[in-house]
C-alpha cells in the first residue's frame, strides 16, 4: 500500500535544515490548519461555481438565511458579521439585489435606514449553496473515522478557547505579561 506523500512534513524537514529558528511550537499546526483551509476553501470555490455564486456571495447569503426568518439584516450588522468592509458588502449585495436574491427594505423605524432581505430565490438559492456545500466538506472527510473528526474538532475548539485573539479579543494575559 503506497501512502501519499504529507506535504507538511516537507515543508517541515526543509525549515528545519535551512532555518531551523523559523519553527516553533505552532509551526506545524500553523501550516496543518492553513493547508486544510486552503483545500476546504478549493472545494468550496469549485461547488460555488456551478451555482455561480463567489464567495462573498455565498458568504451575504449564508448570514441572512443564518439570521432566521424574515432573512434580513441591517448592512453595517451585517459586514461585521462577515468581517468584511461596508463598502465591500455594498459591492457584494448590489450584485445579489441585480439577480434578485435580495431586496432592500425601508426601515419603517429609521428613515434613514435599510434592511437587507432574501428573496424567495435568495433563500432557496442559500439553502442549496449550503447543502452543496456540506456534502462537498463531508465527501472530503469521507472515509475519516468519526473519532479522529471529533478529536480534531475538539482540539480546535479547544484552541479557540485559549487563544481569544483568534475570535477578535484582545489576549488580556500576554498583554498584562508582555508590560512587565
Amino acid at each position: 500500500m503506497t501512502t501519499t506523500p504529507d506535504p507538511v512534513n516537507a515543508w517541515m524537514d526543509s525549515w528545519r535544515s535551512e532555518l531551523p529558528e523559523v519553527e516553533h511550537a505552532s509551526s506545524e499546526l500553523t501550516k496543518r490548519i492553513m493547508f486544510v483551509g486552503g483545500v476546504l476553501d478549493g472545494v468550496m470555490r469549485r461547488e460555488l461555481t456551478g451555482l455561480e455564486l463567489t464567495p462573498a456571495e455565498f458568504d451575504v447569503l449564508v448570514a441572512l438565511r443564518r439570521a432566521g426568518a424574515p432573512y434580513r439584516m441591517k448592512p453595517n450588522r451585517l459586514a461585521r458579521s462577515l468581517m468584511l468592509s461596508t463598502g465591500g458588502t455594498t459591492n457584494v449585495t448590489h450584485r445579489l439585489v441585480a439577480r434578485r436574491l435580495v431586496e432592500r427594505e425601508n426601515d419603517p423605524d429609521d428613515a434613514r435606514s435599510t434592511w437587507l432581505r432574501l428573496t424567495a430565490d435568495g433563500v432557496a438559492l442559500a439553502e442549496r449553496a449550503v447543502l452543496v456545500n456540506a456534502a462537498a466538506h463531508d465527501a472530503l472527510f469521507d472515509g475519516v473515522p468519526a473519532e479522529v473528526v471529533e478529536a480534531a474538532t475538539t482540539a480546535l475548539r479547544k484552541l479557540f478557547a485559549a487563544t481569544p485573539s483568534l475570535l477578535g479579543e484582545a489576549p488580556a494575559a500576554h498583554t498584562a505579561r508582555s508590560q512587565a
